[in-house]
């Protein structure tokens, strides 16, 4: 630290640091409405007398995220008293302001031309003020518009991911002193840990080297607001996270009153944690007197001086273990009342010869824990109603905890490394998610745990529109740029998109059906009917098993028939989720019906076998419906056979010359039936299954 020549003030430069202020803390409270701005004066007080070039303020100067109008009207009053007059400020800001203080202005407060600004505040927000709503402002934005404050260390993350953050030093210059200030608002403590285990997710910026400063002149700040306790490592900060060109660091948020600089092995920094200003926890951390740190710098040395907070309303804390005290009957209420009682007033008396010095008497704080295992309780409220008048917290001295076998066994836990009372029964939708092992599909699970902490604690009631919005901006910027990317691509045919093997594995096409296949396969995939080009396919191998492997007037008549099938499918494709048997059944009908309708000229007698042949296997003699047309009443043969005629099909001679021709066929074709593969066999076999379930299903 070095020693400093008190005289010679042209080149040191002076800074008062004091953290936590949580202004309009207990507002509503008669007894302790006022105990916050009271020490947030006697601060400003003690700068005014120490004649400090600046005050440091290390977050949490509101205690809610949205301060009352008495809160917002008592803080700028004593801001303008002690801020504003005709005192000269002796450093200069160097470095690009509009990049240090991001509001309309862009530059420190003490340059505006129409206000005298005497002692300049510099403040980051803390976990309780940090900025909110669509416009991302704090309560600190309403300070820093009134040019009462310079607010800096203002993060924007961008992305749901872990995202990246640049700090910028507000480099302050008084005489050969060089003070770089950097600044990192409160961010999440489990992202802000992932993002300094992340390469190159937190960038430091450093001065330029010059003549007249080299880079190792400057005097290194850090002012943080995060969680530093270790008993949650991905719930806190580490220590050895930060860089090791940093020379001091102010540490915010912890409550406890730490504020004698410690220097953390092997990284060559010191940190002090000046605490809180006010008593937001009746724990035993907070009981500890309150101070503010004046830090003087010159050169690379700085000098550390203490200063208490007589303001301060005092705190008296005891644990009391019921079964370790002698003079207590565990079957006995009135001897455990009267010990409680001896205590309290013990601790009452410890409070009022501390605040002896201060002319006017203030009512103490008073907190007893009670270990009562093995003991009954009693009721605290009535408890402190003897209280009344004499302490401010009569409703809640007493707090009762009962250890558990496993605490016994263990080690014992510091009341000031346990959670803070804000921070007391809640759990964020990570850990509920994790717990439940669920998945989240549409929204982001850190998104919404963001949205969800916005809205409850900051009151911001368009936290899951924005989450929403942003979520579905990003997921259509991804829908638009595959989308571009497929349009790039080569176009390809459904040949090389569809597997090949297992339809040739059944029969073997001709050329012809081949650019048959080809040409209606692109048609189909381009209207995005993959599950027609399917059903097309399933239906074409099963027509092509019970025909022969020759025929000229075959290929012309199936041109017509293919179309038509494909069309047919697709109409079924949209009107049900039929399986792929039910829609091949379907097809192979809609194909004969087709080829009926054909000139018996253009279509040779294999044809109408391979037809006929499905019709008189199926079991059932269900007629099948002809798109467009109504279907007839199944009574039998005869009647199927009349109503076919009626509409325009073949008659009834047609019909039994085309059976006599497929049993003189049948016969003639005994002989090629038995060169024939095992697969079309296996096809026909399946025919008269798949028809028995359309009619089921029709039925």
């Amino acid at each position: 630290m070095g020693d400093l020549s008190r005289e010679d003030h042209s080149n040191t430069v002076r800074v008062l640091v004091a953290t936590d202020c949580h202004l309009g803390y207990m507002e509503k409270d008669e007894v302790r409405r006022h105990d916050s701005f009271q020490a947030f004066e006697e601060i400003c007080s003690i700068a005014e007398q120490k004649k400090v070039d600046f005050v440091l303020f290390g977050g949490d100067l509101f205690h809610e995220n949205k301060p009352s109008r008495t809160t917002l009207v008592k803080t700028i009053e004593i801001l303008r008293r002690y801020c504003l007059n005709d005192k000269p400020v002796q450093f200069q800001v160097v470095s690009d302001q509009t990049i240090n203080f991001a509001n309309v202005f862009g530059h420190v407060n003490y340059e505006d031309p129409h206000f005298n600004v005497g002692l300049p505040v510099f403040s980051i927000h803390g976990n309780h003020d940090d900025p909110a709503g669509v416009d991302n402002l704090s309560a600190v934005d309403i300070l820093s518009a009134c040019n009462l404050v310079n607010y800096f260390g203002k993060m924007v993350l961008g992305g749901s991911g872990v995202g990246q953050i640049t700090l910028y030093p507000i480099l302050i210059k008084k005489g050969s002193t060089s003070v770089a200030l950097y600044g990192l608002g409160n961010i999440r403590d489990e992202r802000l840990n992932r993002m300094f285990q992340t390469p190159h997710a937190v960038q430091w910026m450093r001065p330029e080297a010059q003549e007249s400063c080299q880079v190792s002149d400057w005097f290194n700040i850090l002012v943080l607001h995060q969680n530093r306790v270790k008993t949650n490592p991905k719930n806190a900060i580490n220590e050895h996270f930060l860089p090791r060109f940093l020379d001091f660091i102010v540490w915010g948020h912890e409550h406890e009153c730490l504020v004698d600089p410690q220097e953390v092995p092997g990284m060559g920094f010191h940190i002090t944690q000046p605490g809180s200003s006010v008593a937001t926890s009746l724990i035993d951390g907070e009981s500890k007197p309150k101070h503010v740190l004046l830090v003087e710098i010159k050169g690379n040395q700085y000098r550390p001086t203490k200063i208490p907070l007589l303001s301060v309303r005092p705190f008296e804390y005891k644990e009391v273990v019921l079964k370790d005290e002698s003079d207590i009957d565990p079957n006995d209420q009135n001897s455990i009342l009267e010990h409680l009682h001896s205590v309290v007033k013990s601790l009452i008396e410890n409070s009022g010869r501390k605040d002896a010095r201060n002319s006017e008497t203030t009512l103490p704080l008073i907190r007893v824990k009670v270990d009562y295992s093995g003991f009954m309780t009693i009721n605290p409220q009535k408890f402190g109603q003897k209280y009344v008048g004499k302490v401010a917290n009569p409703q809640d001295i007493l707090i009762f905890s009962k250890a558990s076998k496993k605490a016994q066994g263990e080690a014992k836990i510091k009341d000031s490394d346990r959670l803070r009372p804000e921070e007391l029964n809640q759990q964020n939708i990570e850990a509920l998610v994790a717990e439940s092992q669920l998945k989240m599909e549409i929204l982001p699970v850190n998104d919404l745990d963001e949205a969800l902490h916005n809205f409850i604690n900051k009151d911001d009631k368009m936290a899951f529109y924005s989450c929403l919005q942003y979520n579905l901006e990003e997921t259509r910027a991804r829908v638009k740029e595959r989308s571009k990317s497929k349009e790039d691509e080569p176009f390809t045919s459904v040949e090389n998109s569809i597997p090949k093997a297992p339809m040739r594995s059944a029969v073997s096409f001709s050329d012809d059906e081949d650019d048959t296949t080809q040409f209606s396969g692109s048609k189909s995939t381009a209207r995005g009917k993959k599950g027609t080009l399917d059903q097309f396919k399933l239906s074409r191998d099963v027509s092509q098993s019970t025909k022969p492997s020759r025929g000229r007037g075959r290929g012309r008549g199936n041109k017509g028939s293919l179309k038509q099938t494909t069309l047919d499918t697709s109409m079924m494709f949209r009107r049900s989720d039929r399986s792929a048997t039910v829609a091949a059944s379907a097809s192979v009908q809609s194909l004969a019906v087709d080829e009926e309708n054909l000139d018996s000229d253009s279509s040779d007698e294999p044809v109408k076998f391979g037809v006929n042949e499905l019709r008189d296997t199926s079991d059932d003699d269900t007629g099948i419906q002809v798109k467009g047309r109504k279907r007839g009443a199944p009574r039998g043969r005869g009647r199927g056979s009349t109503t076919t005629a009626k509409r325009g099909r073949k008659s009834d001679n047609s019909t039994s010359s085309s059976i006599q021709q497929r049993m003189m066929s049948h016969d003639d074709d005994d002989d090629d039936d038995d060169d024939d593969d095992d697969v079309p066999k296996k096809t026909n076999k399946s025919q008269p299954r798949a028809t028995r379930n359309y009619g089921a299903l029709r039925r």
